[in-house]
């Protein structure tokens, strides 16, 4: 597998670690090009300011730019985030989700909330490493250690509320991660250079008309990506695999809603997502009945979207093979979605959407209010391990013979679905690409990847039997992509 390292680039927009890349970076920072937004930060020395790549301020002066790989590490060195561009706001490095080493799902981790909830020894366990090794291998590769990294979510978590809620100071501290209120207040001047009361005056967020919670409105947010975005073909796939009581899509094609039931860490929630984008952002909002899970839902809803991707990277590998050409110049922004419950798509993929519906109605968690047609959430696989076909997999996830976390290792889980009864090479390839989030799954381009489509996906006596999978090293020139080239070829 090649995903452990980042598709690579032609020189003119190669964008990577190392000093000898700083004069292209700054090249990117005086261009002011937006492609580049998250996958490295700048600061200017003589300001104490960091910015995105697209930041519209003056371009400083060479001698003036201090590069950074992360938020964190500008952070880290002193800098502020800057007022014009929120350099905090950009969609995630794509580099993440392509590799899968230690680094690579240690963010995916931090990025769901991990530290916040367990600290940095329990993000250490989950991935098999001591806490000195986890902090040795962060800080010389993104120049900052996972409090840090957390830090940085909770500081961003934290500005989202201030400035969309008007709830209560202390409880957005605490809902943001934050294990005081003199904390959350620290790290707010340190990162914004203002308190939270001037960082909510900004956004005219009061209390006037009232207490106006998350809990009660939801949290609107703005779910920003990189580059054009397909919303259709996403909106038109979760429209086919939506599951009866836990999603819907609603609307007319080009300004649907799509919404779903969420189990949380602290408790439930509620999100939807419309299609119409009014910019480099989907417009998003978000119910929980517990603000602490605000950060996890977050990222999973970016999983499940693919908003982190680098659509850039990707039209230029699968635009150079003439077999993809014309689809990568035809569709631009073609996405390859996650999911937002990874344990839920697993099991839906084995039963085959019927079957899926049956198990919410028999087995699903009932909402204490439900939302419109949203009355359940998919039911534990603790609930399933005696199903007859269900069952094996559930018992797995169970006990962790599979894991399918955000840091989940990809190989040792692949081999571990393949050792499970029931689930077929083909569904355990389908799990790997949109369960465990790998762009680089390669799977018959003549095949219907979307389980809600494929009747090899659904046990039926009468299908013909599951195609295997491809070979791992097969279209070694759509790497590390080959998820997306499935994608672009559904239709071709």
């Amino acid at each position: 597998m090649t995903a452990d390292t980042a598709t690579d680039r032609a020189t003119d927009t190669t964008i990577t670690g190392g000093s000898g890349d700083e004069e292209t970076r700054y090249r990117a920072v005086s261009s002011r090009d937006a492609r580049f937004d998250g996958v490295f930060f700048f600061g200017v020395a003589t300001t104490g300011i960091y910015c995105r790549p697209s930041c519209p301020a003056v371009t400083p002066r060479r001698r003036n730019v201090r590069f950074f790989p992360t938020a964190a590490a500008a952070q880290g060195h002193g800098f502020r985030a800057c007022r014009r561009c929120r350099p905090d706001a950009v969609p995630g490095s794509a580099e993440w989700n392509v590799r899968a080493d230690v680094v690579g799902r240690a963010m995916r981790m931090i990025g769901d909330g991990v530290v916040d909830r367990e600290g940095v020894p329990g993000l250490a366990v989950r991935l098999g490493y001591s806490t000195r090794q986890v902090q040795r291998q962060l800080t010389a590769e993104l120049g900052a250690g996972p409090v840090a990294l957390a830090r940085a979510q909770r500081a961003h978590t934290a500005r989202l509320l201030l400035q969309t809620t008007a709830l209560p100071v202390t409880d957005i501290a605490f809902a943001s991660g934050f294990a005081s209120v003199r904390q959350f207040n620290d790290t707010i001047r340190a990162v914004y250079a203002r308190t939270p009361t001037e960082l909510r005056a900004e956004s005219r967020t009061g209390t006037a008309t009232g207490p106006r919670t998350a809990l009660a409105a939801g949290v609107p947010l703005r779910l920003a990506h990189r580059g054009p975005y397909a919303a259709g073909e996403v909106f038109d796939l979760l429209a086919a695999e939506a599951v009866p009581g836990v999603e819907e899509v609603v609307g007319d094609h080009g300004t649907r809603t799509y919404r779903r039931t969420l189990r949380l860490p602290y408790g439930t929630g509620i999100v939807s997502v419309d299609e119409r984008s009014p910019g480099a952002w989907l417009e998003a909002r978000i119910h929980l009945t517990d603000l602490r899970d605000l950060t996890t839902a977050v990222q999973r809803l970016r999983r499940l979207l693919d908003l982190d991707a680098d659509p850039y990277a990707v039209a230029e590998r699968l635009g150079a093979d003439p077999a993809l050409a014309a689809e990568v110049a035809a569709r631009p922004g073609v996405r390859s979605p996650g999911t937002a419950e990874p344990e839920e798509f697993a099991l839906r993929t084995v039963v085959g959407p019927d079957e899926a519906a049956r198990l919410v109605e028999r087995y699903g968690t009932p909402l204490d209010s439900p939302c419109g047609t949203l009355t359940h959430l998919f039911p534990e696989p603790a609930a399933l391990t005696g199903h007859p076909m269900a069952g094996p997999l559930a018992a797995a996830l169970v006990d962790g013979t599979v894991r399918l976390d955000p840091g989940a290792d990809r190989d040792a889980s692949a081999a571990a679905l393949a050792a499970v009864p029931g689930v077929s090479p083909r569904a355990a390839a389908v799990i790997r690409m949109r369960a465990l989030g790998d762009p680089d799954v390669a799977l018959d381009p003549g095949r219907d990847p979307d389980p809600a489509r494929d009747p090899d996906l659904a046990p039926d006596a009468t299908a013909d039997p599951a195609p295997e999978p491809l070979p791992d090293d097969a279209h070694p020139q759509w790497r590390p992509w080959r998820s997306y080239a499935a994608r672009y070829l559904r239709t071709a």
